[in-house]
């Protein structure tokens, strides 16, 4: 009996008490160390701005997945990599939407833990050759699904991808002129794989465990793969910034942004709305086409309150130019509280008004009001829901110049300045604020979303904000002049370069996210396939467990059985 128990011991160590903590121990500081490492890419991103950190910041994310005993492992380390991600890319909501903040980042963050699965999946156990090359191909598929997942806009919208940390960097602008920002993502994501790939196989090289996977001729094997994707994405970027179409030069428009700063305290929409005022009427006598305000510059419904509008059109006369402003009130015609950039000429609006159709989960409206309702108490989410827009709109300024206007957060979807592209536009607007959020990454990474948007499109654009950052950016998502920072009330003039002709991303749309779609889709049938048949024939097969160091040697030298 005393035996048995000692057998049990050695079969299921687990079982005591000693060890279960320790298990336990291991599992919290491997959940605190996915979070960590899921939160480095953040760094990327405005304000830090380590675009170059982007292309191995996932490679301990990765690693750790990869070492996960089981998949149900690794797909907890996918979610709570994603849980660390988008807090650390969203922090600086935790001051409106408190705890709120970190629910919804693990919930989003669950998007994640099949990405796990498949790191582990294709990259776990003992590596193969033939794991490895597929790896470099799922894996960016499987990050583009949650890119592309958390794009929808009820669910936050697409702020983050990971492609729009190369805001900066000229080559992955002409990627995104191609393929938008989701081929930047996936060229990242393969960066990623592939570096993790040749970690990997250098700490096998250097086990050197005899009669293995632990040779120099596995490791050599594992590398070929790998160093081939690193040299495809040279490839890919250098044939996209060589014969890629560049952006036709096609006249000069003139704007001017008017950013008035924060104002708050009692009187915040008048004593803002005679800032802005005294502001514009110092533009006049520069020969512009169209000036700009920024988000809810008008607090009042302009055909409730007509002294307003002429107020307007007494400075559109004075500047010589049409004013886009944008009206955050309820309106007199329709029921309900809508963001609206409304044109005022010489002689009052014109008619030109777009009405904002994607509205910022809690910020403008409370998902499921009668059930998340109570957010509004623990957080400065919305009292009362913002109404949407129908449809986009064309306006027309100047000598028959077609501006496209967006609010907000609408600059992040890369669809909706690739409709307004489509339908003729000239020059993009983005009218925002982001003053709530004055002291911290937001406006920058804000601002940033512009220049991924001209690239894409091939038409510059415009983003102006009440508070900063306001900034200008060409057809080819290079900056036009210099931005408006977070402590500027002032104006800024950009002599704008318009450009004409169609960019692939604009004729052909979301290819890599259909590819991507494409591959997972392979995928799926290969495993349902393999799950018919049986392990033992199946091209993927589960990841052997991996080595830790030198077998056993019986007497006559001949390695141990290991696996049993």
């Amino acid at each position: 009996m005393d035996q048995l128990s000692d057998d049990r011991n050695l079969r299921w160590p687990h079982l005591s008490a000693a060890s279960t903590t320790g298990l336990l121990a291991s599992a919290r500081w491997r959940g605190a160390l996915a979070v960590l490492v899921g939160a480095l890419p953040a760094l990327a991103f405005p304000a830090p701005s380590l675009w170059w950190f982007a292309y191995v910041a996932l490679v301990p994310w990765m690693l750790l997945a990869r070492s996960a005993e089981t998949g149900r492992r690794a797909a907890l380390d996918g979610w709570l990599g994603g849980l660390g991600f988008m807090v650390a890319v969203h922090h600086w909501l935790l001051p409106s939407l408190h705890v709120f903040t970190v629910l919804i980042a693990a919930l989003l963050g669950l998007l994640w833990a099949p990405w796990g699965w498949l790191v582990r999946r294709f990259l776990g156990g003992v590596a193969s050759p033939l794991r490895t090359s597929a790896a470099l191909v799922v894996l960016p598929s499987g990050w583009l699904m949650v890119e592309l997942v958390r794009s929808w806009e009820g669910l936050g919208g697409p702020w983050g991808l990971l492609g729009s940390s190369q805001w900066e960097v000229g080559p992955a602008l002409r990627l995104a002129s191609v393929g938008g920002v989701w081929l930047v993502s996936a060229l990242i994501v393969i960066l990623n794989t592939g570096i993790t790939v040749l970690v990997v196989a250098l700490s096998v090289r250097r086990a050197g465990i005899p009669g293995t996977a632990g040779t120099s001729r596995t490791a050599v094997a594992l590398a070929i793969p790998a160093t081939a994707g690193l040299v495809a994405v040279a490839a890919v970027t250098t044939s996209a910034w060589a014969w890629a179409p560049r952006p036709e030069p096609a006249g000069r428009m003139r704007v001017a942004v008017v950013q008035p700063g924060v104002i708050d305290g009692v009187g915040g929409a008048d004593k803002r709305f005679a800032r802005e005022e005294a502001l514009t009427r110092g533009l006049a006598g520069r020969d512009l086409d169209l000036v700009v305000w920024g988000e809810s510059s008008v607090g009042y419904d302009l055909a409730a309150r007509p002294d307003v509008a002429r107020r307007i059109a007494a400075l559109s006369r004075e500047v010589g130019a049409d004013i886009l402003v944008n009206v955050d009130a309820r309106r007199s015609d329709e029921p309900g509280i809508f963001k609206s950039s409304v044109l005022v000429g010489p002689g009052g609006p014109t008619g030109d008004r777009y009405d904002k159709m994607r509205l910022v989960p809690f910020g403008e409206y409370v998902p499921a009001r009668a059930l998340l309702g109570w957010a509004t108490s623990v957080g400065k989410a919305a009292g009362e829901d913002r109404r949407r827009g129908e449809r986009p709109v064309l306006m027309n300024v100047g000598d028959g110049l077609k501006v496209g206007p967006l609010v907000c957060f609408e600059s992040a979807f890369p669809d909706m300045s690739r409709h307004l592209t489509r339908e003729g536009a000239q020059l993009l607007l983005a009218q925002s604020s982001t003053s709530s959020f004055q002291s911290s990454w937001a406006p920058e990474q804000h601002a940033s979303l512009a220049a991924l948007r001209a690239a894409e499109t091939g038409r510059p654009m415009v983003h102006a904000t009440l508070t900063g950052v306001s900034a200008v950016y060409g057809a080819d998502g290079e900056r036009v002049g210099a931005p408006l920072g977070t402590s500027a009330s002032s104006t800024a003039t950009y002599d704008i370069p318009l450009a004409k002709g169609v960019t692939p991303y604009v004729r052909l749309g979301d290819w890599p996210v259909h590819a991507a779609l494409a591959v997972l889709a392979v995928l799926c049938a290969a495993l349902g396939v393999r799950s018919l048949r049986g392990p033992a024939k199946g091209r993927f097969r589960q990841p052997a467990p991996e080595p830790h160091g030198p077998h056993a040697r019986t007497a006559h030298g001949s390695p141990a059985h290991p696996w049993r």
